[in-house]
């Protein structure tokens, strides 16, 4: 009998752990089957770098939803950039949260004239027109980058959806900012050496730590499913789940099929 209570206790523990928030599902339903241009609808081949003006510019023309990448600049700015630093892209070793907005303004995007946009300018343009999906580059314990967004969303009258691999922003707009959907990212965290600690990002990889941020959906690396926990959450407590980075044909079938919104690159087809 104490074996039994100790096995049941376990299980509500496990999906304790796990559940989302419940309360947003039918806020949750216009963004199923949306494709997202993955860091804007780029092209290398076209002169287009991921996460410019340029490339929203082509997502929005042929009506995608748009994913981003949100850092926090040394002086407060927001701006649209996703890597930890300005190596691959700009071509320097310098980090976006040790740098100014004024310095990286003069940064250009993988030899083009385009430059590293402020969110400001992304609300601007985007407007409303197509959904937008933000990823929060949180990485330490600062919330700074929380309170910053949120402000701008404020003023914001367009559908979007944050995100973030940091738990810790996600749980802060549970508690701060309710009214806007939230996803917990994730993926095999546990494969490579990472600087966050093991422990962490295994909870996060199984989405154990989602009675922390309470996501209304999860948004995982198609190459890591299938994983029980995403199928869980899926198939028993119905959770919206959003599929990255599709660049394949074969991906974009899969991804289209079987899971919620779709995180894509099309290369240079099209255009």
């Amino acid at each position: 009998m104490l074996i039994f209570i100790l096995f049941v206790s376990l299980i509500l523990l496990y999906l304790f752990a796990i559940s989302p928030r419940f309360t947003r599902r039918r806020d949750m339903r216009r963004y199923r089957h949306t494709m997202f241009a993955h860091r804007g609808y780029h092209c290398a081949e076209k002169g287009i770098p991921e996460n410019s003006m340029a490339a929203f510019r082509a997502a929005l023309k042929r009506g995608y939803g748009i994913e981003i990448d949100l850092h926090l600049t040394k002086d407060g700015r927001l701006v649209v950039f996703h890597d930890d630093t300005l190596e691959r892209i700009c071509g320097r070793p310098d980090t976006v949260e040790n740098m100014t907005y004024e310095e990286l303004k003069n940064c250009r995007l993988c030899g083009t004239a385009e430059t590293i946009p402020s969110f400001d300018e992304v609300l601007s343009l985007v407007d409303g027109r197509v959904p937008l999906l933000i990823e929060l580059k949180i990485p330490d314990s600062s919330v700074l980058i929380c309170r910053e967004t949120l402000r701008k969303l404020n003023h914001y009258n367009g559908p979007c959806l944050i995100q973030s691999f940091n738990t810790i922003g996600i749980r802060w707009f549970r508690l701060n900012a309710p009214h806007i959907l939230r996803g917990q990212l994730s993926s095999n965290l546990t494969r490579d050496p990472l600087k966050e600690a093991w422990l962490f990002r295994f909870m996060v990889k199984h989405l154990l730590s989602n009675f922390l941020g309470r996501p209304d959906f999860i948004s995982y690396n198609l190459n890591d499913l299938p994983i029980v926990n995403v199928w869980i959450l899926k198939h028993i407590f119905h959770v919206p789940v959003a599929v990255w980075t599709l660049n394949t044909p074969d991906m974009l079938k899969k991804g289209s099929k079987y899971f919620d919104m779709q995180i894509f690159e099309k290369r240079h087809e099209n255009y």
